[in-house]
């Protein structure tokens, strides 16, 4: 093969070499990339259609149970809402014997829908009585969350303990009026 033909040759074999390379680098690989990330995209989708369709099924129920919810929150009066929240330890202090020593309430505004009445009770009794009590806070169908219980024993043997709990019940704030314009 005489060297004119094997250098045309050679330089054919080249610039096909590099156009393979470069199409590959520049055409096909984002190409596939491209295409690999609408295929995820198209997943994503699917997935979030299918469970926004089992939320749109679930409707009714979840906004029985919001209404359910809605009904349980403190009145977003601040008076009323304490006068709740006090009515509901007296009762169980009442129904239980428990003795309350300390009420310390604090109002907390985390966001534009809701606030929460932070209370915390010192109290003192026997571990039966400070059971019931518990279970009294825990079952009240009111909106409270129980944050911390503290227990400690006031005598060498046991028989009196005093209790540290901390809860914080729940104020559903209206949402403002919209404006008209």
């Amino acid at each position: 093969m005489p060297t004119d033909n094997r250098q045309k040759l050679l330089l054919i074999v080249a610039i096909a070499a590099v156009a393979l390379f470069a199409g590959d680098k520049l055409v096909l690989t984002p190409l596939m990339d491209a295409w690999s990330a609408r295929a995820k995209r198209i997943t994503t989708l699917r997935n979030e259609v299918a469970r926004n369709k089992a939320l749109v099924a679930r409707e009714r129920s979840i906004r029985n149970h919001w209404n359910e919810w809605q009904a349980k929150t403190f009145t977003n009066d601040i008076s009323m809402a304490e006068q709740q929240v006090n009515d509901a330890i007296d009762r169980w202090a009442r129904e239980t014997g428990v003795g309350i020593a300390a009420v310390t309430p604090q109002w907390k505004t985390e966001a534009d829908e809701y606030q929460t009445y932070e209370c915390r009770i010192d109290a003192a009794s026997d571990i039966r009585r400070l059971m019931q009590f518990l279970y009294r806070v825990e079952r009240e169908p009111m909106a409270l969350k129980i944050e911390s219980v503290e227990l400690a024993a006031r005598d060498k043997e046991g028989q009196q303990l005093s209790l540290g709990l901390q809860f914080s019940a729940l104020v559903l704030n209206p949402p403002a009026p919209k404006s008209s314009r």
